[in-house]
This record gives C-alpha cells, sequence and structure tokens, in this order.
C-alpha cells in the first residue's frame, strides 16, 4: 500500500526567507508563486517542475505519484 499523497507544503522564499504553509494543486505544477512579504515572483529552478519542488518541504502531488519521481514531461 502507497503512502497517503501530502498536500501542504512548507513555502520559503529564498530572497527575504518568509515561510508560509500552502496547499498544493493535486492536478497541475505551480509555476509561479508571488511571497507574501516581499512580493518577489518565484519561478522553479531549472530541472525542477514546479516552485512547490524548488522551495517546498514536500515535493508536489504529481511527483509524489509517479514511480519514476517525474512529472510534467520532465
Amino acid at each position: 500500500m502507497s503512502d497517503p499523497v501530502i498536500l501542504e507544503s512548507i513555502l520559503t522564499c529564498p530572497k527575504c526567507g518568509h515561510v508560509k504553509t500552502e496547499t498544493m494543486p493535486t492536478d497541475a505544477c505551480q509555476w509561479f508563486y508571488e511571497c507574501d512579504a516581499c512580493s518577489v515572483v518565484l519561478q522553479p529552478k531549472p530541472g525542477d517542475c514546479c516552485v512547490f519542488c524548488s522551495y517546498g518541504s514536500v515535493a508536489c502531488p504529481p511527483i509524489q505519484l509517479s514511480p519514476e519521481g517525474r512529472c510534467c514531461g520532465h
């Protein structure tokens, strides 16, 4: 039996260090996220599929569900 998908991730802004818990979408990658504290717009790091995989405490649901750890054509 597989582990349940984790839907919440703690995002940390690389510019100001602001931390916020967010609920991740289950059916898509999130390519942009605006920090509530400094308004910088985060984008995935090269090789990552979404901001949660780059700046979150938990990989996005599509990655969690993939046996290969891949999604969005990566």
